[in-house]
């Protein structure tokens, strides 16, 4: 494999500036770490974000959220006030070098400060301008207050998360943890401007991009708007397996050491699929009766799915442990696979071998840490967290002073003034 460790990232050379919340951080991590100089702009003692647990050590401390970490990792941070006059001009004089910019304010913010699209573009015609906004900036939602959970049901996706009736009874809809909308949002405010930015390359010219994290969601409920405009179904939820319009068959089971395993059966079983499945199941002395003449018939198989996947397809996990269940179907082609805790992700052997997993120094801790690592290897231009996520303000000399030459007495002026 060629070496890449010396090459640049496939977006080395687009400056960005970041003035976002935990609501778009992660945009600007995916843009940093392929290259692009990110430079996130905080208020003032640093972004609320930084407040997020967990926290190395539980040691709540805005320098050791570990979310913040994560999120933020290959970008270089400034404090500015851009609401104050002094910084209104730093922000203005940035703006100039800059290929984009990436803002999370409310819907007029921006504007407000007399730094919409219309006056950025006029002193630097290629800047692409992306806001992410919960709602956008029109429509009779833009200014609704929102959340990662009401994101989760406004966009559609709790209706499809949590427990079949057969399982839990009138059971409520669960939303999925974890920022899930954040992230939605921010996958496709990163593809709005990686295609602006293919615009601007033949056109010159940046351009306005207004992303909302509603739509993302409602662009991400996979088939369930699909199923219901074209065939009027609605997507009933299913206990720990796709939604679907009426019952399907379970999907989890438990294995001998208490873990689960995800065992897709139903919608394969077939003639050639039961004598496959008799091999498998062989492998344990536990084929039952699949190997009787009669389950070469269809409507046979049909009748008996229930006995074939709650009854001996059930019995053959439970009789041993998740992993080896996971590994005996994959090797005969089984789309089977064991439930994992994340951590246990950490000692995945596929992982290892290749090199996901990243160790990130923390030079103030005198320590390093280890990072999940990138979505695609580029043989060509790599992937790479260059730095671990700013400390507050720690590069407002290195690109105050040094690229808007700014001397050290005006710095002190301005952390004075508390502009920065």
């Amino acid at each position: 494999m060629t070496d890449t460790s010396s090459l640049p990232g496939p977006l080395a050379g687009v400056r960005v500036l970041e003035l976002a919340d935990e609501t778009g951080q992660f945009c600007g991590k995916l843009v940093g770490d392929l290259g692009a100089d990110v430079i996130k702009i905080e208020p003032p003692g640093g972004e609320p974000c930084r407040r997020i647990g967990p926290f190395v050590d539980d040691i709540p401390h805005p320098e050791r959220s570990l979310s913040f970490w994560y999120y933020n990792t290959s970008k270089r941070g400034i404090t500015l006030d851009i609401g104050s006059a002094d910084g209104r001009d730093l922000f203005r004089r940035l703006a100039a070098t800059a290929d984009v910019v990436l803002e999370t304010f409310r819907p007029g913010r921006l504007a407000s400060l007399g730094y919409d699209y219309a006056a950025l573009s006029r002193q630097n015609p290629g800047l692409i301008l992306c806001s992410l906004t919960p709602f956008g900036q029109t429509g009779p939602w833009r200014d609704y207050l929102s959340s990662d959970l009401l994101h989760m049901a406004a966009g559609g996706e709790m209706a499809s998360s949590g427990y079949d009736e057969t399982d839990v009874p009138s059971a409520p809809p669960i939303a999925p943890g974890g920022g899930n909308a954040w992230h939605m949002g921010c996958h496709f405010a990163y593809m709005a401007i990686m295609a602006a930015l293919v615009h601007r390359t033949a056109s010159g010219r940046g351009q306005y991009i207004d992303v909302s994290i509603h739509e993302a969601c409602a662009l991400t409920t996979e088939s369930a708007i699909a199923s219901y405009i074209y065939r009027g179904e609605v997507l009933q939820r299913h206990t720990g397996r796709h939604h679907a319009a009426g019952p399907s068959p379970r999907t989890q089971f438990r294995a001998r050491d208490g873990n689960y395993v995800c065992a897709l059966v139903g919608g394969r079983l077939n003639p050639k699929y039961i004598l496959e499945l008799a091999d498998l199941l062989d492998t344990n002395g536990m084929a039952g009766d699949l190997r009787d003449p009669k389950y070469q018939d269809q409507a046979v198989i049909t009748a008996n799915s229930s006995h074939i996947i709650d009854g001996l397809v059930a019995g053959f996990i439970a009789s041993l442990p998740a992993e080896e269940v996971y590994h005996r179907a994959q090797e005969r082609g089984f789309t089977w696979g064991a439930v994992r805790a994340p951590e246990q992700l950490l000692g995945d052997p596929h992982l290892f071998d290749r090199g996901f997993w990243k160790e990130v120094a923390h030079p103030e801790l005198s320590s390093s840490f280890t990072y999940p690592g990138e979505g695609a290897i580029y043989n060509g231009s790599p992937w790479r967290i260059s730095r671990r996520a700013p400390l507050i303000g720690e590069h407002n000399a290195e690109i105050l002073c040094g690229e808007l030459a700014l001397s050290i007495g005006e710095l002190r002026m301005l952390m004075e003034n508390r502009a920065i």
